[in-house]
């Protein structure tokens, strides 16, 4: 006989960044609010970002932070960072004893460096605010009944409420506990679903000399993905690394959601090593720098451009897809090399063949679709009572806390509708 259901005002499914935060707004605002997590402690990924260190949000204002996510992606998260913009969530962190300092690449992160003070803050203001966190009791069903939706967990608990928030995250770092719970309860409501990938995870190449440049990274150039006619489907000015699987870094991971849905062999990397000039300015400097005493070589030649030297093994990489020998004298070069040699440098053809998987993509691209949701609530549209947020909805930014920013955004958003639906 199955045990008779507990009464609860609103549950929150999932004690990560998004549930700990709706829960803190919702109960602050005179709800009665439960967590369930799945795993032993909360906060699991958010001890895990950012190599331990959590990039909490970004240096950037609301509306250009809106825009990295896309036109679709941009028109929703709107009206959630106009409502808790990037600044107002480092000042909360800042109300709740986590000072923080910015980093490279508009990065945000909390002075000690360590991400355990970021997940106790939100713990601790959802304890504060008198919401109840259940761990070891993760949901296993999701069911409307009635006017109430009924949640039923792994523990053997059964619960009755009236408003039930989705925070369970999507399917990146599955060893955290996120492993796509939340697709499978959403898909049997009838919503639209966007095929979950993997994103913001490294890029694999089968290329052997890919593979030889292990360990080098170049910092001031930008990655861009083509597909096969040619076409720029977005591009990235960030940091990239070549690794012994292919290649990673901000500038790569953040392109890797198009990889990850299925058209890799149809696309291509190229990296721009020089994007602060143009084709003629770097013609320009090649030719210059033939004046030099001593007719040096081309990489020390290269050496003198603003980005500084570029490693031998890059360079000989470079050198090889202009047809050139790697020791040729700048010079050496006559026109047609010359063009070969900056065709290269702002272009330099990398193969790419998927991604690494689940297991190191930092975020989920895919998800709840957005027109299933209201933006201005996370309400979703054709189930009265349900709130979804964070990473199970269709949001895909790139590195450098916006992830965390969307995160909290939309669980601003749910607490405050939530709260404002409080019973008097």
């Amino acid at each position: 006989m199955e045990a008779e259901a507990n009464t609860q005002d609103v549950l929150v499914l999932g004690a990560g960044a998004a549930g700990l935060w709706c829960a803190e707004v919702a109960a602050r605002g005179g709800r009665d609010v439960l967590v369930l997590e799945k795993v032993s402690r909360t906060g699991t990924k958010v001890l895990a970002s950012g190599g331990t260190r959590c990039n909490i949000t970004t240096t950037l204002g609301a509306a250009e932070a809106g825009r990295l996510f896309g036109p679709k992606g941009e028109r929703f998260v709107r009206a959630g960072f106009r409502n808790l913009t990037p600044a107002a969530v480092r000042a909360r962190f800042e109300t709740w004893g986590v000072p923080t300092e910015e980093a490279p690449l508009e990065k945000i992160f909390p002075s000690s460096g360590n991400a355990k003070d970021v997940r106790d803050a939100l713990e601790g203001a959802a304890r504060g605010a008198g919401a109840r966190i259940h761990l070891d009791d993760g949901a296993v069903a999701v069911e409307r009944e009635g006017d109430a939706w009924v949640v039923r967990t792994a523990a053997g608990n059964s619960w009755r409420a009236r408003a039930l928030v989705l925070a369970v995250g999507g399917k990146s770092y599955p060893k955290t506990g996120t492993t796509g719970d939340g697709y499978a309860w959403l898909e049997a409501l009838g919503l639209e679903l966007v095929e979950p990938v993997p994103a913001l995870v490294p890029l694999t190449s089968e290329a052997p000399w890919v593979h030889e440049l292990t360990g080098i990274a170049w910092q001031g150039g930008e990655a861009r993905l083509e597909d096969d006619g040619g076409r720029v489907l977005e591009r990235r000015r960030r940091p990239i690394m070549f690794t012994h699987r292919g290649v990673s870094g901000p500038a790569s991971m953040d392109l890797s959601h198009h990889v990850a849905r299925g058209a890799g062999a149809d696309l291509r990397l190229r990296v721009d090593f020089f994007p602060a000039l143009d084709r003629e300015a770097l013609r320009a400097a090649l030719v210059a720098s033939a004046g030099l005493p001593g007719a040096p070589r081309l990489q020390r030649a290269l050496g003198t451009l603003e980005t500084g030297p570029m490693p031998r093994r890059l360079f000989d990489a470079v050198a090889s897809a202009a047809s050139l020998r790697s020791d040729v004298a700048v010079n050496g070069l006559d026109r047609k090399s010359r063009h070969a040699l900056v065709e290269a440098m702002k272009g330099l053809p990398v193969p790419v063949h998927g991604t690494v998987g689940w297991d190191h993509a930092e975020v989920t691209a895919g998800g709840l679709a957005l027109r299933e949701v209201n933006p201005r609530s996370m309400a979703v549209n054709r189930c009265p009572g349900l709130f979804v947020i964070g990473e199970l909805l269709d949001l895909n930014g790139p590195i450098g806390g916006l992830s965390f920013q969307a995160a909290f955004a939309t669980a601003q958003l749910a607490g405050e509708a939530l709260a404002a639906a409080a019973p008097s």
